[in-house]
């Protein structure tokens, strides 16, 4: 009977070593998944909201813009009041969505693109910019953290960079 207990308790001993030693599935990193541009954010129109019903709106010096229309996600339209514009010393909420379709001569040319997301490692000021053709052609990258457009932007502050509203 002793022999058969040390016995026991020896292949009890070993099971519990292999066990421990296997390693768990779960343990294993999910892969990564790709970041989503800001282009593929904006290729639905349904969900979004045009300024001013869509009207195309000249360019105002000295924007380097030229005519556009502008659009707003869901999450910016929630900040937006009665008239369509974001309340003075207001700001959007993060994730919402600005899209400026720039138009020549009533073809759509670009589309510059703002994501209120301060967290990004690609934010400027708070949001991410980007600027795509239509056919999503990147021209100017988000890793640029807009420093080609906030100096221009900050002279609104107190509508969150958003110049339309005080120029329109």
């Amino acid at each position: 009977m002793n022999y058969f207990l040390k016995f026991a308790t020896l292949l009890l001993m070993v099971s519990v070593a292999f066990s421990s030693c296997k390693k768990d599935e779960d343990d294993t990193p999910a892969p990564s998944t790709p970041q989503t541009s800001l282009f593929d954010l904006t290729k639905s129109n349904s969900g979004y909201l045009y300024y001013q019903s869509g009207a195309l709106l000249p360019g105002t010096s000295p924007s380097p813009h030229g005519s556009f229309k502008l659009r707003f996600n869901d999450i910016a339209q929630a900040a937006l009041d009665t008239a369509g514009k974001l309340p003075t010393g207001s700001s959007f909420p993060e994730n919402s969505l600005i899209v400026k379709e720039l138009f020549t001569n009533g073809t759509l040319e670009l589309l510059a693109i703002m994501r209120k997301k301060p967290t990004d490692g690609n934010a400027g000021s708070g949001w991410v910019w980007a600027e795509y053709k239509p056919d999503g052609t990147e021209v100017y990258s988000e890793s640029k953290k807009g420093a080609a457009c906030i100096s221009c932007h900050s002279s609104t502050k107190n509508r969150d960079l958003l110049k339309t509203f005080d120029l329109h």
